[in-house]
């Protein structure tokens, strides 16, 4: 329930499912805040690896801790919504982090634009070879071409932003039924509600859990980041009709047939086969591209051979 007066001026919200060797460092970067008007619920999902009695052992007057039985991070995210008071939300997975000075730099920068519904800014991949990824900083969104450029693609994690929270209330949470690209989905209906307001700066870092975190996903990634773009048009016929059929086809589409390109040059054949079949259903791309997707149509056996016998000739 949102407070009238009197609570939070930021709620954060981590769901945490097992998530126990993680939490402790996730939440005591939100108590470390140079901001200090802030409240954290923890949504724990079930978790069976002590994660709850984790979170109950830290000394923040604060946080408040929900369990629920485990029903995915966005129903935990959205159970989350429904408890937090602040008039601005921000979501901090379990195994993220933010620097010191986040939520006071991304606050102010909503106070100054009282129209803009959204701040996003830099961040980090921690975890990776070396320790530490390249800083990356999202580029500028707000534009007269905002939603055909935000259609192509969202560049800020969960993480990496701040919202005020009857945007979110009016995009209507998270898609519960989305099994990834559930950030971007949502970013795409509340970014779209007004102005964003870019912040240069690294302030959240995410935890890079191993090599295949991404790669053994890209299917399912893939699809609900496609989902994700129709659902969006569906909606909004306005913004379809504004960049043309043709440029929706390249952005919805096209983006599935890139995807299908990187999934079979990193020959992870299965993800690529459906990708390829996907856009051969809508009739999309030109005759080269037709010449890599319409072998996905033979048996996955047949396929494989067929690419083996032409790796074996090219290394001759």
């Amino acid at each position: 329930m949102r407070a009238e007066g009197g609570g939070p001026a930021v709620s954060v919200i981590t769901p945490c499912f097992n998530a126990v060797e993680r939490i402790g460092a996730s939440v005591r970067s939100v108590m470390e805040q140079s901001y200090h008007d802030w409240e954290l619920i923890v949504v724990d999902d079930g978790s069976v690896d002590g994660s709850a009695d984790a979170v109950r052992r830290l000394d923040c007057s604060r946080l408040r801790l929900i369990e629920q039985e485990n029903a995915g991070p966005s129903a935990a995210r959205n159970h989350g919504l429904l408890e937090a008071c602040g008039r601005y939300i921000a979501f901090l997975d379990a195994d993220d982090t933010w620097h010191e000075d986040f939520l006071a730099t991304m606050v102010a920068a909503l106070d100054r634009n009282h129209e803009a519904v959204l701040a996003y800014c830099g961040w980090q991949n921690l975890g990776v070879v070396g320790g530490r990824g390249e800083p990356f900083v999202p580029p500028e969104y707000e534009s007269p071409s905002k939603a055909e450029v935000l259609l192509g693609g969202c560049r800020w994690p969960i993480h990496a932003a701040l919202t005020r929270a009857e945007c979110i209330d009016r995009a209507g949470g998270f898609d519960e039924t989305l099994r990834a690209s559930v950030d971007y989905d949502l970013w795409l209906r509340v970014a779209t509600q007004g102005p964003i307001v870019r912040v240069p700066k690294v302030l959240a870092y995410y935890y890079h859990h191993g090599g295949d975190q991404v790669t053994k996903n890209r299917l399912r990634v893939a699809m609900s980041h496609w989902t994700a773009q129709r659902k969006f048009i569906e909606a909004h016929p306005e913004v379809a009709e504004q960049i043309g059929p043709g440029r929706v086809r390249e952005l919805l589409v096209g983006e599935l047939l890139l995807r299908g390109y990187r999934s079979y040059w990193a020959r992870d054949l299965d993800s690529a086969r459906a990708l390829f079949r996907a856009v051969m259903r809508h009739g999309y791309g030109r005759p080269r591209d037709w010449v890599y997707m319409i072998p996905s149509l033979l048996p996955r056996r047949m396929h494989g051979a067929l690419l083996n016998l032409r790796d074996r000739g090219r290394s001759q």
